[in-house]
């Protein structure tokens, strides 16, 4: 078996962040933090999860994240599953955060995506179904 453990970030305010992302999960906790050197370049930096799954911040970003309307190579989005997609979108509109993206119409599937503070856009998707082939298929 293999699974994705967690997503490491680098951006440059992680209490903005953990306000989204605190909102999008709200069962998770800071599991830790500290500061370090990262290429020379002082950082602070915190997980943010469970014991399983987790989000890694540091926050020794510089520049700007890659239009994601362009063609840039690098991180197009990353996803979510939930088991309440309507719970999460009214989460993250209470914490002042908008719908970058409303999903697709779809009968197997509700989706919706909005951009975090540093930019990235995260996508939640709940199924309506538990069969993959229904899930994944596509108008």
């Amino acid at each position: 078996m293999i699974q994705l453990e967690h997503v490491n970030l680098v951006v440059k305010d992680i209490p903005e962040m953990l306000k989204f992302y605190q909102a999008a999960f709200p069962h998770w906790h800071v599991r830790d933090e500290g500061q370090g050197e990262w290429s020379g370049k002082p950082r602070n930096w915190l997980h943010f999860g469970d014991e399983y799954q987790y989000i890694a911040l540091s926050d020794h970003g510089e520049g700007e994240n890659r239009d994601l309307a362009g063609h840039q190579v690098g991180l197009a989005h990353f996803a979510y599953v939930t088991n309440n997609v309507d719970a999460v979108i009214e989460r993250l509109e209470q914490a002042g955060f908008s719908i970058a993206k409303p999903g697709a119409k779809e009968p197997y599937r509700k989706n919706v995506y909005f951009f975090d503070p540093a930019g990235f856009e995260v996508e939640f998707v709940e199924y309506l179904s538990d069969d993959p082939k229904l899930r994944n298929l596509s108008s």
